[in-house]
């Protein structure tokens, strides 16, 4: 006997898809990267002989959400600047650069009252010297990343959002200069590499995240937006790659180089963030092959979401790396 159709069940519905999971998954990567510049000094300073300077664990997760903090507005006026040369891209998402730069805000603010106290963490609002911040090179800087922060957010919410790129590029050269004190061998040189290398940084992990976003729900032509990026990030990871071998060679001379990265918390920190890049790096090439070769380009979009999740841990381990010791020219 044949059942009526009005009884046979529905298969055709609706199935539950695996956002949920992926959400999850997401945030526990997000969790962990934020865990690494807390625990991260214990594990890389063991054995080494070298002592770790008070609140490095607080200082790294404050740089952490500094250097997160430039990534999104960069990558924000990055991808809204190539997406006006795509026919028919997706319209930007709403933006989250004013939520960037309040919590660059707060980071800053933090780093600059550690700097008031001699690099010291302070204790009580007491212990702050605010007026000796004008005093030292290194207070000026943290000052100027705190106004230049609070300006740019400003700018995000004014009908001019590009003029945040210059309070932004503040930062960038600020972080640069701070990076690299006059005692150094070469400073200038040094700063240089690292204008370079952070500007191309959060170019690539702030880009890749906004595309990303654009692409959501938007229509089959935003393929063309995620190639033109593709194209672009290419020559941004040659700059990242380029300046941080001679960054670390002006650091680790080539002779000691291979013995520093094991045996010092610095060589350590900087070989996890080197196995990290050349994950992103393949992640990137995948990505691009898809965007190539398949039948639907933004297929390509699955690997580029691992890829922004292992970004967002190149940043939570450059910010540990900074609040690290820099190891002896041997």
């Amino acid at each position: 006997m044949i059942r009526p159709t009005s009884e046979v069940a529905d298969t055709s519905g609706p199935r539950r898809g695996p956002g949920t999971g992926r959400a999850v998954a997401v945030l526990v990567l997000v969790a962990l990267g934020a865990l690494i510049p807390l625990l991260g000094p214990s594990p890389a300073l063991h054995d080494t002989g070298e002592a770790a300077a008070p609140g490095t664990g607080g200082i790294a997760l404050l740089r952490t959400v500094l250097f997160a903090a430039l990534c999104v507005p960069f990558g924000e006026l990055f991808v809204n600047r190539l997406a006006r040369s795509v026919p028919g891209a997706p319209p930007p998402p709403r933006s989250w650069a004013p939520w960037a730069a309040g919590a660059g805000f707060l980071a800053a603010l933090g780093l600059a009252s550690v700097v008031s106290t001699g690099n010291l963490v302070p204790e009580g609002l007491s212990d702050l010297d605010v007026g000796g911040l004008y005093a030292t090179r290194d207070g000026k800087l943290a000052l100027l990343e705190v106004n230049a922060f609070a300006v740019a957010g400003l700018c995000a919410l004014s009908r001019r959002p590009g003029t945040q790129l210059w309070p932004l590029a503040a930062v960038v050269v600020a972080e640069a200069l701070r990076a690299h004190p006059v005692t150094e061998q070469s400073p200038l040189a040094g700063s240089g590499l690292t204008l370079v290398h952070l500007t191309c940084a959060a170019l690539w992990a702030g880009g890749l995240l906004h595309v990303l976003r654009s692409l959501r729900g938007g229509p089959p032509s935003g393929a063309a937006l995620l190639g033109l990026y593709a194209r672009v990030a290419a020559v941004l990871l040659a700059a990242i790659t380029a300046t941080g071998v001679c960054s670390s060679l002006r650091r680790m001379p080539p002779e000691t180089i291979v013995e520093q990265l094991t045996a010092t918390a610095y060589g350590r920190v900087l070989l996890a963030k080197v196995l990290l890049v050349a994950a992103v790096a393949a992640l990137a090439l995948w990505a691009r092959i898809r965007l190539g070769r398949a039948a639907d380009p933004l297929t390509a979009c699955a690997p580029a979401r691992v890829e922004v999740v292992a970004l967002g841990l190149v940043v939570a381990v450059s910010g540990l790396l900074t609040a690290l010791p820099v190891p002896i020219r041997w």
